[in-house]
């Protein structure tokens, strides 16, 4: 009989207990379809099985979690309560702290971004850190419930009352936001997946159900190739670009300590890659970490992106990347921000995409199609021509330009003291110039007989065919190319000889024989006398020649032709009673003269031609 009674009171007790679950799953249900309703004006289709039941939010005590109660079995009642709650809806249950939270801020962004409100206030009465979590509105303040943590523990949870680190909230995003801001999706036809607030107003839930763990922190969409984030965000380029289709694991990378990446690969990872959206290391553009360029070599450094970028920025000439911390925003004005150079400077990261290694010089006849920027260049920002800024630079040398043109002053780099000093390339390649190396346009007379094919007196150049990569020769889709570094300074393709008395050879002046037939130069068939200069006096090439070009308003006239510009340190003025002068004379088609002491040798109005 006590065997039979015991068993019938067992049973009673877990049909009870089923009966509760379930009523408490209803009543669960029943307070997300009130806050749906509440959030956004035409609430989403609901899941059936949306519950809070055994979910981080779950903090009664038979919660799941290590933060819990120590003997409250409701659920909702750390949120909602139908009797004794604040008045707001959805029957809220927590009280408000009166505290100004530090918000997001960037440089870029187009939105007024307020204090939290609404929905987001109530979330953060839990997830700022500091509001215990027992502490409910329904009960007397000596009556909290007992927690086995007073509030959230510090974590990836815990977003403090700064929020200058996390996705910014409490701004409205509507029409006019996206008209601003190109890169924004019309909220017209953003998924109802992601309600906005009653105003249209970006809530922490437009991105988080907080009744619904389906897919895991709470999520509405998933994050695999960053589709919750392109549901809003639509980047220039992003479709087809490196990071959206690299099948690259990402096992190499130097994982942030603090989050471990949720996917596999980088296509599946997506901006999460680069970016945090909560608690970031560097808060503007919500970088994972503070210094620019870690964001890139995370990566970029021989462990996941297939060449290696970090060991380029180490050679002996390179782009200092490690030097500029924190100079670079994305909103800088070239031509006034202080001296500095980032990864981003002259990649878009959402845009840059692969591209195929061409042979040297390839498509240089093409006049207006020859420089044309690359697809690892799209959607950067340029200087052009003309110096004013664009928003995406059509053409290679407008990227350069940003900072080898009208941007702060650059010091004389001490490697060619020159008889009219340049630091201005823009001004240097104008195709107006006495003369000039084709970058911006061809040349306008065909003297230069040594060109080599496919070079032509019409050719059209690019910066990069000599500011490139030392490896651009070797011919292996493993080796980095570009002008991250280079072992020839000053970051060039090929070795360039400018000392005084350097023994002539293809390796001296390789960079020259790139484009130049050394049998044409030495044979004289230009210029009579560089086999004179070159061999016999073992005088380099620049101590004439000054490879960009000289520009019109430092030297006019027939005087700087044909690249002339002496290294001082090397040809020296002549002395006369009345003046110095050092100075070349155009006076035809291979002919000229020339005033100057060269090798101890003066020369006063000495003719040549060929």
């Amino acid at each position: 009989m006590r065997r039979m009674v015991g068993s019938t009171l067992a049973r009673t007790d877990q049909n009870l207990s089923m009966f509760r679950r379930r009523a408490m799953r209803s009543v669960v249900s029943a307070c997300a379809a009130a806050w749906a309703a509440w959030a956004w004006p035409v609430p989403p289709r609901a899941a059936a099985d949306d519950s809070v039941v055994g979910t981080p939010h779950d903090l009664s005590a038979s919660g799941p979690g290590s933060t819990h109660a120590l003997t409250e079995q409701e659920v909702c009642i750390f949120c909602h309560a139908p009797h004794n709650a604040t008045g707001q809806s959805p029957l809220w249950n927590r009280g408000e702290r009166n505290i100004h939270y530090r918000i997001y801020a960037s440089s870029t962004t187009d939105a007024r971004i307020d204090q939290p409100s609404g929905p987001s206030k109530m979330c953060l009465s839990c997830h700022d850190g500091a509001t215990a979590l027992g502490l409910i509105a329904s009960r007397p303040a000596a009556d909290a419930i007992d927690m086995t943590r007073r509030t959230i523990p510090p974590g990836p949870t815990d977003l403090t009352e700064d929020l200058s680190d996390d996705h910014p909230i409490g701004f409205r995003f509507d029409r006019a936001l996206a008209a601003r801001d190109r890169q924004l999706r019309n909220p017209d036809v953003i998924s109802r997946e992601l309600p906005l607030g009653r105003h249209g107003e970006v809530h922490c839930t437009t991105c988080h159900d907080p009744h619904n763990n389906r897919l895991g922190d709470f999520l509405r969409m998933p994050t695999v190739r960053s589709t919750i984030c392109l549901s809003c965000h639509e980047m220039l380029g992003w479709e087809g670009s490196s990071h959206a289709i690299s099948g690259a694991t990402i096992a190499g990378r130097a994982v942030d300590p603090r989050e471990r990446l949720a996917y596999h690969s980088v296509a599946e990872n997506g901006c999460t890659n680069c970016h945090k959206i909560h608690s970031a290391e560097e808060h503007q553009r919500l970088l994972r970490f503070r210094r620019e360029e870690d964001n890139c070599l995370n990566c970029h450094s021989g462990g996941v992106a297939k060449v290696n970028i970090e060991s380029e920025l180490r050679k002996r000439s390179a782009h200092p990347v490690r030097l500029s911390d924190r100079r670079h925003d994305a909103d800088e004005d070239p031509r006034l921000a202080s001296r500095h150079v980032e990864c981003v400077d002259c990649h878009n990261p959402h845009a840059a995409a692969p591209t195929q290694r061409t042979a040297f010089l390839e498509g240089v006849r093409g006049i207006g199609g020859a420089g044309i920027v690359g697809a690892t260049l799209t959607y950067v920002s340029g200087v052009d021509r003309a110096g004013q800024p664009v928003e995406h630079a059509r053409f290679e040398y407008e990227v350069c330009f940003k900072c080898h043109a009208d941007g702060v002053p650059r010091a004389p780099t001490g490697r060619i003291s020159r008889q009219v000093h340049q630091t201005n390339t823009r001004l240097e390649f104008q195709t107006s110039n006495p003369s000039f190396h084709p970058v911006l346009g061809a040349r306008r007379n065909g003297e230069v007989v040594s060109l080599r094919a496919p070079l032509r007196s019409d050719s059209v150049i690019r910066c990069t065919d000599c500011h490139n990569s030392d490896n651009v020769d070797r011919g292996s889709d493993g080796l980095p190319t570009g002008p991250h570094g280079s072992i020839y300074e000053p970051l060039l393709v090929a070795n360039y000889e400018t000392r005084e008395f350097t023994v002539e050879s293809p390796l001296a002046y390789a960079l020259c024989y790139r484009c130049h037939e050394r049998a044409s130069i030495l044979g004289d068939e230009s210029f009579p006398l560089h086999n004179e200069h070159i061999v016999r006096g073992r005088s380099p090439c620049s101590a004439c020649h000054d490879a960009h070009g000289i520009s019109r308003m430092q030297g006019g006239g027939n005087r700087h032709t044909n690249l002339i510009n002496f290294d001082r340190a090397i040809v020296r003025p002549v002395s006369t009673q009345l003046r110095s002068r050092l100075e070349f004379v155009d006076s035809g088609v291979y002919r000229g003269s020339c005033t100057l002491t060269c090798h101890g040798v003066t020369h006063v109005a000495f003719d040549y031609g060929r």
